[in-house]
């Protein structure tokens, strides 16, 4: 039922958000040339993906994670999507493929060997990694491996319907700040 309503609300996000896609990208043009950010994931059963995202930094900024870039990598535009999180819109589309779910452990980098080590203890990577999900609308990122993990196996565990809509609309609502960035 939760790939059902991933493939709806992917679809119908896409069609509408379209316009917005249009203009992010734009406005991204004259922020850093460069407006889309491609970035290799790990996703199910530790499979690679291509993440795609609008870009938030600088085109030069080191591909780690978001805890250890500098806040001075991110661009004007870039602070204005994060705070909204527009930035993420884009997922829709590794939601539609497959790649992705709507609600999931946020996909690490595989550089990320702690975090890694940490969510296969748990048994993370059986599920499609999300675009949103308890993690991320209680603050908790990839900064803290272990306790990521176990709030990463704790969610698939408890994942209902209920929980599916109540992390959609938390994080629609802007609870939680997102990754955090290192001053």
């Amino acid at each position: 039922m939760i790939r059902l309503l991933d493939i709806i609300f992917a679809f119908f996000g896409l069609i509408f958000a379209f316009p917005i896609f249009i203009v992010i990208y734009i406005i991204g043009l004259f922020d850093t040339g460069s407006p889309v950010f491609m970035q290799e994931r790990v996703g199910r059963n530790k499979k690679p993906f291509t993440l795609i995202k609008f870009r938030t930094m600088s085109v030069d900024t080191k591909s780690v994670a978001s805890h250890l870039a500098s806040s001075a990598s991110i661009t004007n535009l870039g602070g204005f999507l994060r705070k909204t999180k527009i930035d993420e819109l884009p997922q829709l589309w590794n939601v539609l493929k497959g790649e992705m779910s709507l609600v999931g452990p946020r996909p690490g980098l595989f550089n990320q060997e702690d975090l890694t080590t940490a969510r296969d203890a748990h048994g993370v990577y059986s599920v499609r990694p999300g675009i949103t999900g308890e993690g991320q609308v209680n603050d908790i990122d990839m900064s803290t491996p272990e306790l990521l993990a176990e709030v990463d196996a704790k969610m698939i565990r408890e994942l209902n319907l209920k929980n599916y809509f109540k992390f959609i609309l938390q994080t629609v609502t802007g609870k939680g700040s997102g990754d955090r960035i290192k001053g």
